[in-house]
Order: C-alpha cells, then structure tokens, then sequence
C-alpha cells in the first residue's frame, strides 16, 4: 500500500477510535456537537417539567441528557444498537436512568406512544415521511423542534409563487403551523454532512381541517406533477381522466345513480374546471384556501382520488 493510503487510513483510524463510534452514513448519523445549538433547541422547545418527551436519533445522547434533566422523561427512538449502549452507559446507574426510555428500531415502522413535544436531530433521508408520521399522529403533541437539512426546510415553509413551493409545503402548512427558527453551519456536526442545515418549529392545528387527507394528498400528487402546467393541462392527462372515471363509477353505483351511454369524463372534468374558473390556474400559486375550493369542487360533484 502506498505510503500516502496508509498515513491516511491510520489517520481515519485514530479519529474513529477518538470518538469511539464510526457513524453509520446508510443511517444518516450525523452527531450534533455544539452544545450552544442544543442548548438554544432545547430553549425553543420551551420545555415542561411535567413534559414527555420524544427524541428521534437521539445519537451519543448530547441533547438526550439536557432533556432528561428538565423533564418528567424522554422517549428516544434509535435504530443504531452500538448508539443504545451509549446512551445507557451515559444514564446507568445515575437519578436519570428510570426517566429514559428507549425504543431500538426504525421510527418510521414504530408505533409512537404519547409524549407532549418531539425534539430532533434527524436523520435527513426520513425528513419527509417522518413529518407525516408526526402530524398524523394521534393525540395531539404540542409542538416539534426539528433539524432538517436547509433546502428541506425552506420547502416546508415556502409561499405560493415561491421556487420552492410545492405539494409538501401545502400539506405541512395544512396540518401545522411551521416557523423557521435558525440556521445551523455544517460544521457544528460530527463528521460534517455536506449540507447547511436548519432548525423549524411545528405545531400542529387543532382540530386538523375536517377533510379526508388521503383524498386531499391525491388531488394535490395531480395538481403538483407539473406545478408549472394549467390545471386544464394535468387533469387532461389520460391516467389521470382514467383514475377518475373508475372512482366515479364507483361512487354512481353506490348511489344508485345512472351513466348514460354518452358520459364522457373529460368532459365533465373540463366542464368543472371551466364554470369555476380552475381551468387557467396554476398549483404553483394556488394557496390552501385554492385547494380546499377545487377539492370541495371536486367532492361535491362525485369526482373522489382515493
């Protein structure tokens, strides 16, 4: 091995013994290092005594501690069975131990018990589903401090008009509230990810609005395929009209309600969308008000996306 591979490797070496633990990248393990960003988290979190807590890759248990001591307990999910040991070995045997519980395995597949606020450092590849799996979840949190990647955040975030608007941004923003509140450097993790990060807050509405999200994700997966197209466009495409017709012949023989031999789908779509000034409209601009029309629209007129 050439001399220059070998100091190299050595070197990896001695950092990895450094710190212990080699990080996990298929597990996006990215330790946050800097205690003023976990302190300032914690700030925003605005903590309780009474408070549960759920901690979602809870890492080497930085953040873990500082929660556990002003709180009633944590709940952390880890899917790394080396990173469980550390976090035991941080709390045995101390006054921290019995508020800690640990839950070992994929969050995602996990069935999240109560808790009153979530606090992450996440892994960034489970962004997306683990905001759905937040605001879905059933009682009501308070509210979630969250470490995303920037881009990731900004898109929760965006405004209709904005480059970075899109289906997520609708569906977080009908669900919650979502604040930005700070910027965090690459440099203030273990190893470095190769992104800026951010930190968002959400908090979700209370009662959610009385809609069916599984028919309301459909019509917006149709509205945002090409944002930048007309309504008129996307719904003209052939599986879209095709989707649409099985549904609606679904819903006339639940209801007893005859098809003549001339129905056309297309027509009825183009009819709906022209009367009630949809046609010309963009996604990219429309707000959650635009949505909550079109798939009222839509519902009312038997036309369903689940």
């Amino acid at each position: 091995m050439p001399k220059e591979r070998a100091a190299k490797k050595s070197r990896v070496h001695q950092t990895i013994q450094k710190q212990g633990i080699a990080f996990n990248k298929d597990f996006g393990q990215h330790i946050l290092k800097n205690p003023l960003v976990i302190t300032s988290m914690i700030e925003k979190a605005a903590l309780r005594p009474t408070d549960v807590v759920l901690e979602i890759g809870p890492g080497t248990g930085n953040m873990t501690v500082k929660m556990l001591e002003k709180t009633k307990k944590v709940i952390a999910c880890e899917i790394d069975p080396r990173l469980v040991a550390e976090l035991q070995k941080r709390v045995l045997g101390g006054p921290l131990q019995n508020k800690l519980q640990i839950i070992v395995g994929d969050v995602l597949k996990t069935e999240l018990p109560f808790f009153d606020i979530c606090v992450a450092n996440l892994p960034y590849q489970i962004s997306s589903p683990i905001v759905f799996k937040l605001l879905l979840h059933r009682p009501f949190f308070r509210c979630a401090i969250l470490m995303f990647q920037r881009e990731f955040a900004q898109r929760l975030v965006a405004k209709p008009g904005d480059k970075l608007y899109c289906r997520l941004s609708v569906n977080t923003q009908l669900l919650a509230r979502v604040d930005l509140i700070m910027k965090v450097g690459k440099n203030n993790f273990r190893p470095p990810p190769k992104v800026e990060s951010s930190v968002v807050r959400l908090e979700p509405r209370n009662p959610p609005p009385p809609i069916n999200f599984q028919e309301w994700d459909g019509l917006l997966r149709i509205c945002f395929g090409r944002k930048n197209k007309t309504l008129g466009a996307s719904f003209r495409c052939t599986k879209v009209l095709d989707m649409l017709e099985k549904n609606y012949k679904i819903h006339c023989s639940l209801k007893n309600i005859p098809l003549g031999d001339d129905f056309d789908m297309k027509k009825k779509i183009e009819d709906l969308l022209t009367e009630n000034d949809y046609e010309k409209k963009r996604a990219r601009t429309m707000d959650i008000d635009d949505f909550l029309g079109l798939l009222n629209l839509f519902n009312t007129n038997g036309v369903h996306f689940s």
